[in-house]
């Protein structure tokens, strides 16, 4: 039994099969697990939805922010974006369950020593505080979809102005949780988080740094995450960034739990594109 963690596949479903061809994955047998962002950007975000709804009892993905924007979407939160490519999933007969199961992820998984989260944490959140707030996320989410959403997308400045007081409010920790753990690259020297920022490690402006550096987590406990295209493939002993920029014509990554091993597959031809 092998278990492999992907990075953000995007919709880049045409790679994750040659990917997958080369992992040698058995249903049953063998575990992926994947970092968040199954779609949008890429081709075939439906493609890739069904794969993953299909075998999801062989399975482990938390949410990421491409994943929520398809559930924004989905609940009339936000418009479409230009560069979407969402449009197959809300329009095919299977949304509702696709939708439905996307909605049902977690934020964070924890699991022999690994803690599998999309972009990563505040690094004075100790453990306790990490789980709590991918409860109360998740919880947000399966109690008011929609409401939640509006919280959530309304304090990022992309919703109605009236939703950040239930932030504020009913959704303030879920609010908080769901935005780190979907969305965090840096902090500043008081370490709040800088969302807006998407650049190269040697981008990082004076006075921040990335969330990884001076995390407060149990020693021997592995931070795997992706959202970072711009980081690349990142092996270090406490943090494993899986995110090889796949959709802008890089690679996708997996890594075997068991022994490290990496497997990079090139971007197949109209997965990627340019920065």
């Amino acid at each position: 039994m092998s278990t492999w963690v992907v990075g953000d596949v995007q919709g880049c479903f045409s790679t994750f099969q040659a990917l997958l061809d080369r992992l040698e994955f058995r249903p049953g047998r063998d575990r992926l697990w994947f970092v968040g962002d199954l779609v949008n950007r890429g081709p075939d975000s439906l493609g890739m939805l069904r794969w993953a709804y299909r075998h999801r009892d062989s399975l482990v993905c938390v949410l990421g922010n491409h994943d929520l924007h398809l559930l924004a979407q989905r609940e009339g939160v936000i418009p479409a974006r230009p560069r979407d490519t969402l449009a197959p999933v809300l329009r095919a007969p299977d949304v509702e369950e696709l939708c439905d199961w996307v909605a049902g992820l977690p934020f964070v998984h924890l699991e022999g020593g690994v803690l599998l989260v999309h972009a990563g944490v505040v690094p004075g959140w100790g453990l306790p505080k990490v789980e709590s707030g991918g409860k109360a996320a998740s919880h947000a989410l399966a109690q008011d979809r929609a409401g939640f959403l509006r919280a959530l997308y309304a304090l990022r400045g992309d919703g109605p102005a009236g939703a950040v007081q239930r932030s504020a409010n009913g959704f303030s920790e879920a609010v908080t949780a769901a935005s780190v753990f979907t969305r965090i690259r840096i902090v500043d020297g008081a370490g709040r988080p800088a969302f807006d920022f998407d650049g190269t490690p040697e981008d990082v402006p004076p006075g921040h740094r990335p969330w990884f550096e001076g995390i407060s987590l149990p020693d021997g406990l592995r931070v795997l995450f992706g959202h970072w295209a711009a980081l690349g493939l990142m092996v270090s002993e406490g943090a494993v960034c899986l995110d090889s920029g796949c959709v802008w014509n890089g690679f996708l990554t997996a890594l075997r739990l068991e022994d490290g091993v990496l497997r990079i597959q090139p971007a197949a031809a109209g997965d990627g594109g340019p920065l």
